[in-house]
């Protein structure tokens, strides 16, 4: 019997939870790094396979710095019903405590979240324990995306609940202290898997690909591609009521993942930007999520990066393609969030354009260059996430984090980048005890955090 890809490699999961304390550093940790990179992944039990990648139990990583000094490191996992067997669908429907929230993790409202989009979240101690499923007091009664957005401006959260039955489309606004502001069902959504979304500063941005619900998908995850689903760009005014107003744009078929960010330029044109795949490129991705044949060396196979570009007036979509790399994972200084950004974070995989390894990539948006940091054979980092440094302005003035798995060494490093300069060496390098398994998504949550 062949085993499925994501229980194998750089994917396979660890058996256990430990602690361990004291890490190991070379280099200069900067003093301001003073809090915890948390990152998320499907890690199933062991003797578990789930039918799908997506199915596999969630695990958080943690790695506590504090003032130059890496304190620990630790991993749990995610103690929902589904991690002990419970099933999602019930008699009653489905039970959205029954998450794998293997997804990502972020902290909001001075509550640590761990996220999977089919369900509920799950709130975490510090320390990573499970205290339980957080439904907002009661006023989150739908699923929440795995992908939220803070407004860096106020604070505020915006998520949504997607669903292949009606109503399709939720969207929420959460205050900065964590309480529910609005909710309004979103009309003219489809069954469309919705992944991830965007926010600008007057509006709220929906992606619909060419994937959609197909009962005949038995893997758990019942979506499939589908040429008669049209892709489409849904604006929505964040103003209050604003889900009546939604206009929605027909794109170039395809479906896109995760965005990068969003933004209202000098013409008050709407860009969004992201990695997107045809076909082709997803039926490879799913074939590898579900460990099925013909599946490809990756996960993320033919993924590009796209622009659109929203004429509000003119009620017409400019798309194009940006780059020729295989990409994923794209990020940008959070401080960004909804306004032009300049600079442009993303993991590129091996293709056949001749990078041959995992590759960190940089975009300079403003020249059209990239910086390419390539990391070797057997060695895969995690998604880039951005820290601004201390007393700075400028935007890609900050460290990169990622954790890199290591498949020659069998163990795994947290690595601390100049984020202005992918050519000069890691500022800082922190051994970890163990292999860390690829993980998805995750967050630096620094002490000053709520």
């Amino acid at each position: 019997m062949v085993s499925k890809p994501y229980l194998t490699g750089h994917y396979a999961p660890v058996p256990d939870e430990i602690t361990a304390t004291g890490l190991t550093v070379e280099g200069t940790l900067p003093p301001e790094l003073t809090g915890r990179l948390i990152r998320n992944s499907h890690n199933p039990k062991p003797g578990i396979t789930p039918t799908h990648w997506f199915k596999g139990s969630g695990m958080v990583h943690g790695i506590r710095l504090r003032e130059g000094r890496a304190e620990w490191y630790r991993n749990r996992w995610v103690h929902t019903p589904a991690l002990d067997g419970a099933p999602y669908m019930t008699d009653r429907g489905p039970d959205l405590t029954a998450s794998t929230a293997g997804t990502h993790v972020i902290e909001h409202g001075g509550r640590l979240l761990a996220l999977s989009e089919a369900a509920l979240p799950f709130e975490l101690t510090a320390e990573l324990e499970t205290v339980g499923a957080y439904d907002f007091g009661g006023k989150l009664t739908s699923a929440m995306t795995a992908h939220p957005k803070e407004d860096p401006a106020s604070g505020e959260l915006h998520f949504f609940a997607s669903s292949p039955f009606p109503p399709y489309l939720i969207h929420h606004v959460a205050s900065a202290d964590g309480q529910v502001l609005d909710s309004q069902e979103v009309p003219g959504a489809s069954a469309a898997l919705k992944h991830d979304f965007a926010i600008t500063e007057h509006y709220v941005v929906f992606l619909e690909g060419s994937v959609t619900f197909d009962p005949a998908e038995h893997s758990g995850i019942p979506y499939g591609w589908s040429d008669a689903q049209a892709s489409r760009i849904g604006i929505m005014p964040r103003e209050a009521g604003g889900a009546r107003r939604i206009r929605w744009f027909e794109i170039g078929q395809g479906y896109g993942m995760h965005f990068a960010n969003a933004y209202e330029d000098a013409r008050g044109h709407i860009v969004v930007e992201g990695p997107t795949v045809g076909r082709e490129g997803w039926q490879r991705s799913w074939n590898w999520w579900v460990g099925a044949a013909d599946r490809g060396a990756e996960p993320n196979s033919g993924s590009r990066s796209r622009r659109w570009t929203i004429d509000l007036a003119a009620g017409t979509v400019r798309e194009q393609q940006t780059d020729d790399l295989t990409v994923e994972f794209p990020t940008i200084n959070d401080l960004l969030t909804g306004s032009e950004h300049r600079f442009q974070y993303a993991l590129s995989f091996p293709d056949d354009l001749g990078i041959g390894n995992h590759t960190l990539v940089k975009y300079d948006r403003t020249t059209g260059t990239r910086q390419l940091l390539p990391f070797g054979t057997g060695q895969l980092p995690s998604e880039a996430v951005f820290v601004q440094a201390a007393g700075t302005t400028g935007e890609d003035e900050g460290y990169l984090l990622s954790v890199v798995s290591d498949l020659n060494a069998d163990a795994s490093r947290m690595l601390v980048l100049d984020a202005s300069d992918l050519t000069v060496p890691p500022l800082a390098t922190i051994h970890l005890p163990r292999r860390v398994p690829a993980m998805i998504h995750g967050s630096w949550i620094p002490d000053s955090a709520p």
